[in-house]
């Protein structure tokens, strides 16, 4: 009898087995949960090409954007958990927009976490005609005009607006939250000099300050940017609470079996350790990193506890 029911439980695992060892057979749907064009886009696509050449299968991308990463976060929960359909979506639909709106979804409990893919780090700039040059200046100078000065966003709990309520917080500070619908509008009235600071993606700004639109104060990160030496971290100039890192990572349907996902997972992190990738994506300011599952999902949860803190503790509204 034990052995007959050996012999069942080893032709219970066979079909899962096999199905590992064969993945991926055919090609592989990538969602991307924002349009074309944009960091979570270009960061999928150069992924996205070296996965493929490695599996010898086609890696194909679907844009579908929307509320913020929400929308196409949404379709990767509903979809076949075979691994054949996966997502690399932002920090703003996995970490902050589940405690600030309703959504469709629980990243920890919906999504199975594949890789932490990668890390870009915020960084907050002043408008030229701002007089401080630097983090105590700055603060100083809120303290000593409350109420008076400004700082721009990319829109309602977006990370630039947590990240600016995160520094108030820090710095006890009173500065006035000015919500746009994207970078370009609110990057445009900085340099019009009608917001007086903004946390952004530091791609986004390093060009701006190469010509003396914009002043550098410091970088949300725990490390000085390889692309920005001269600037320093938020921990070196004595706000080290305010961490600021916008980041993208790969998930899959929650059901997805795990020698799938352990196998998503090599052919990923495989991707990333490629020098031509790192070279792409180094001039996007991401700093790539490929973590297990494991890991990846307990960065998660971390990053929803946190942002959850700033939004209750700063008082930002919710339609929760």
């Amino acid at each position: 009898m034990r052995i007959v029911c050996a012999l069942l439980g080893s032709l219970l695992l066979l079909p899962a087995s096999a199905s590992a060892e064969d993945f991926p057979a055919r090609q592989i749907r990538l969602i991307v949960p924002f349009p074309a064009g944009g960091p979570n886009d270009i960061i999928a696509r150069v992924i996205g090409q070296r996965m493929s050449e490695i599996i010898k299968q086609p890696v194909i991308i679907d844009n579908r954007g929307g509320q913020g990463g929400v929308l196409g976060t949404e379709v990767l929960t509903k979809a076949s958990p075979d691994g054949y359909t996966i997502a690399i979506s932002s920090a703003g639909a996995l970490a902050i927009s589940p405690t600030m709106e309703k959504v469709a979804y629980d990243p920890l409990k919906d999504l199975q976490a594949v890789t932490l893919v990668a890390k870009v780090p915020e960084m907050l700039v002043v408008a030229s005609n701002v007089p401080a040059k630097n983090m105590s200046e700055l603060i100083a100078l809120a303290k000593a005009e409350p109420g008076k000065l400004n700082f721009a966003s990319t829109g309602p709990g977006s990370l630039p607006h947590l990240a600016g309520e995160l520094l108030k917080l820090s710095a006890k500070i009173d500065i006035v939250h000015v919500p746009y619908r994207g970078a370009a509008p609110a990057l445009n009235d900085m340099l019009g000099q009608q917001v007086q600071m903004v946390f952004l993606d530091l791609p986004v700004l390093l060009p701006q300050i190469k010509s003396g639109g914009l002043r550098a104060i410091a970088l949300g990160a725990p490390q000085r940017a390889p692309t920005a030496m001269d600037v320093p971290t938020t921990t070196e100039v004595g706000v080290p609470d305010v961490q600021a890192e916008n980041w993208y990572g790969m998930v899959a349907p929650a059901a997805t079996p795990a020698p799938i996902v352990a196998r998503l997972n090599q052919i990923a992190t495989e991707a990333m350790r490629d020098p031509v990738v790192k070279e792409k994506l180094a001039i996007q300011g991401a700093e790539l990193v490929g973590d297990s599952p494991e890991h990846f999902h307990a960065f998660m949860e971390s990053e929803i506890a946190r942002w959850a803190k700033v939004i209750k503790d700063a008082g930002v509204p919710t339609e929760k």
